[in-house]
């Protein structure tokens, strides 16, 4: 991996062929980190909450284009550990505009055969969202296409933490042996352990950080960042990332 990240051009248009440009292989799972909401509706002098609303809508257009690229797995930096300090009140709209979505949405999501799956302290929220988001995944849970994966209240360094303090029980508790401890065991305790490692993590907005995000499972993944800015990202802006990715020559540390 480039220790000097390329910022990818990402163009509106029409939606781009399945295989990208390139001929490399397409990414079974894309990772994104979802940003510039508020700077997309600062831009326009709208609230905040404008560009979380069209921050909705980029979700629709991804998640819909994402099967047609050939990806298999993609998931998508909703809400982290982080964001639950921001002020109550945008925290509050937050999670109402996903109760929205999975409520106007996880129809649509199950006839095209998506499954949905959520990852972190997600069972920290209301309860009342709690049982939505499960519920939402339960209806899914057999479906075969596109797995979608939602983070959220998710920070990688608290899974880490989480994975860790489980084996140290197991251990504790004679369950295991300290010595067999390897990297195969902790992607099993994991909030991802029946995931495939994300091959290709983007972030918009013109940020060059992984922001805690996927920390462990993002190795050996490519990176793009991309200057446009979430609310904007469509199924071209995602053909783009990939052709990008097409032209990445992946040795995984060898030669």
């Amino acid at each position: 991996m480039s220790l000097r990240p390329r910022i990818v051009p990402v163009p509106s248009a029409a939606p781009v062929a399945a295989t990208p440009s390139g001929g490399g292989a397409v990414p079974r799972h894309v990772a994104i980190i979802m940003d510039g909401n508020g700077r997309w509706a600062k831009a326009r002098r709208l609230p905040r909450i404008a560009g979380h609303r069209q921050g909705i809508e980029a979700v629709r257009r991804t998640v819909e284009g994402a099967p047609t690229l050939g990806i298999e797995v993609l998931t998508l930096f909703a809400f982290s550990t982080e964001n639950a300090k921001r002020p109550e009140d945008e925290v509050n709209d937050l999670m109402g505009l996903l109760r929205h979505y999975l409520r106007s949405e996880i129809g649509t999501l199950h006839k095209n055969n998506v499954r949905l799956r959520f990852i972190g302290e997600y069972r920290r929220l209301n309860p009342d969202l709690v049982e939505l988001l499960e519920s939402s995944a339960e209806r899914t849970r057999l479906n075969t296409g596109l797995t979608l994966v939602i983070a959220l209240n998710y920070g990688a360094q608290d899974e880490i933490v989480r994975a860790m303090q489980s084996i140290a029980a197991d251990v504790a508790a004679g369950r295991l042996d300290a010595t067999t401890i390897d990297a195969a065991l902790i992607d099993k305790r994991l909030d991802t352990a029946d995931l495939p490692p994300p091959d290709l993590v983007i972030r918009t907005s013109g940020e060059q950080r992984l922001s805690n995000f996927l920390l462990w499972q993002a190795a050996y993944a490519e990176l793009v960042f991309t200057d446009q800015l979430w609310p904007d990202f469509d199924t071209a802006s995602l053909g783009a990332a990939l052709a990008e990715f097409a032209t990445r020559e992946r040795r995984y540390g060898g030669i």
